[in-house]
């Protein structure tokens, strides 16, 4: 099974660090975003990769050719010659993602999701949940004593989109020439009940979308959130 790592965007909410570097290179605990997705996927037992690039391309396609050895990878490279969004980029890609189910992931999502738990089931694709954390610590009272501080606690009962899919090839029906897979196929898809949600418990995901996300999840990943992957699959 391949592999499709959406990392063609701007990164512009990480101006000015992704002024010369795209988003994919920023190095969060020490080494790249790309490296630690690889890394997981690679534990998992994917080792072929197709990579979407567009903004700062070259610098993704050298830093490829580094690592595939050390990772024993093979990646191919698609090319966005203007911005497509994550749907018309997939799209754009059919020929060298092929006619087998794939995963899918964002280029900004350091995880330690368990991979096999995606199945599809008769969907079209089966979306990977992760419990939504509050940005904010919260205060517990009784009535008017406040009782405990919880730090950035998880909403029971709510969940988010954690960027990791898994797609039966129909998925090219559904994807736009252009445009955001979100607010394209995956509304129709939702739409015909053919969008599987797999939740997550307990396992470590961080979306990098700012320098703040940087840097915590850079003090994450120094204490082990992710777990002793290295650079060569396990």
């Amino acid at each position: 099974m391949k592999a499709v790592i959406l990392a063609g965007g701007y990164g512009k909410r990480l101006m000015p660090l992704t002024s010369k570097l795209p988003k994919p290179l920023l190095e969060v605990g020490g080494r790249p975003i790309i490296d630690w997705q690889l890394s997981w996927l690679r534990h998992s037992g994917i080792s072929s990769f197709v990579i979407l690039c567009g903004y700062l391309k070259e610098k993704i396609m050298s830093h490829m050719d580094r690592i595939k050895k050390e990772l024993d990878i093979d990646a191919d490279f698609v090319i966005e010659r203007t911005p497509l969004g994550t749907g018309g980029a997939l799209r754009n890609a059919r020929k060298s993602i092929g006619d087998d189910t794939f995963m899918a992931i964002n280029g900004d999502v350091l995880t330690n999701l368990d991979v096999k738990k995606l199945k599809l089931n008769g969907s079209m694709t089966a979306m990977a949940l992760t419990q939504l954390r509050s940005p904010f610590g919260i205060v517990r009272s009784e009535k008017t004593v406040i009782s405990r501080f919880d730090e950035k606690p998880f909403l029971r009962g709510y969940w988010i989109n954690a960027g990791a899919y898994l797609m039966n090839h129909g998925i090219f029906d559904y994807l736009p020439t252009r445009g955001d897979i979100e607010r394209t196929a995956f509304s129709v898809l939702a739409e015909r009940r053919l969008l599987r949600g797999v939740k997550y418990h307990n396992v470590y995901w961080h979306s990098i979308d700012s320098i703040k996300d940087l840097e915590e999840a850079s003090k994450d990943l120094r204490s082990g959130a992710l777990g002793r992957w290295g650079r060569k699959a396990a």
